[in-house]
């Protein structure tokens, strides 16, 4: 089933699925990720239990460290 949900403040079309599939659909690193998911910061042990759905909105931010 596809749904529509907002990535970074972008709408995207794809399949339904969890915060965890998406991660590892876009070949981001999850170590320095952060994903927060309509307004609130999900703890990476629970990225496999949370569905995204309809309408969701989450912001993707990775850390990156320098000097």
């Amino acid at each position: 089933m596809e749904i529509v949900i907002r990535i970074n403040g972008k709408d995207e079309r794809r399949k339904a699925g969890t915060i965890a599939e998406l991660v590892a659909g876009r070949g981001l690193a999850p170590g320095s990720l952060v994903v927060e998911y309509n307004g609130r910061i999900i703890k990476q042990d629970d990225w496999v239990k949370v569905m995204l759905r309809q309408g969701d909105e989450l912001e993707l931010l990775n850390f990156v460290g320098g000097g």
